[in-house]
């Protein structure tokens, strides 16, 4: 399990954008940095400054997975074929939280993987509590019985701030992960670079 070593939105204000759209987001009302230096005029950010920015957000994005995981997903990318900009967020758009967080079952990517976590999930009729597991095209993922009652999901599902995206399919409590989704595809609240990551770790 991975924990979350900072509030999800002294991330917001750390990277000065509300990168998952939220209405509660403090990035709404101050654009500055948390802390007494947040407010310091910016200085110019090297091109590195601007990779690891990107990195950054895309790792938050994702639950802010650990750098050690990260790694791994990065590197696997670059072993397949094609575009690896393109292979990386293919990766982490089929982690089994992402998938929760995508079908509306979650509020937030963080409350999808204590869902997981909580073994409130059943992939393919079988229960799994791995956040991280990755999920294949044709994948059936079905909430638990405990699960379809929670105030959590119940919120998540009437949540006017994002729809469920195409490569999702979802009928109540079952979601089908229908195929692997391009960068397009993805409905990311603000803009995300992959190809900078890319650049940060092949430097």
């Amino acid at each position: 399990m991975t924990k979350r070593t900072s509030a999800k939105y002294k991330l917001d204000r750390r990277l000065g954008e509300n990168i998952w759209g939220r209405p509660k987001s403090p990035v709404n009302k101050r654009e500055y940095g948390p802390g007494q230096h947040g407010q310091r005029r910016k200085s110019k950010v090297s091109d590195f400054g601007i990779q690891l920015k990107a990195k950054q957000k895309l790792k938050g994005y994702y639950g802010d997975v650990t750098e050690k995981q990260f790694r791994k997903v990065y590197a696997e990318a670059v072993r397949m074929k094609g575009d690896t900009s393109q292979n990386l967020i293919g990766l982490l758009e089929q982690r089994l939280d992402m998938v929760i967080y995508r079908a509306k079952y979650a509020p937030t990517i963080f409350a999808a993987r204590q869902i997981v976590n909580h073994g409130h999930i059943l992939v393919n009729g079988r229960r799994c509590n791995i956040a991280s597991a990755r999920v294949s095209p044709g994948d059936v993922i079905e909430l638990g019985s405990r699960a379809k009652e929670m105030a959590l999901v119940l919120e998540a599902q009437g949540l006017a701030e994002r729809d469920v995206p195409e490569y999702v399919s979802v009928e109540g409590p079952k979601a089908t992960y229908v195929r692997i989704p391009t960068l397009d595809e993805v409905p990311y609240a603000v803009k995300m670079e992959p190809n900078l990551v890319v650049e940060f770790y092949s430097r």
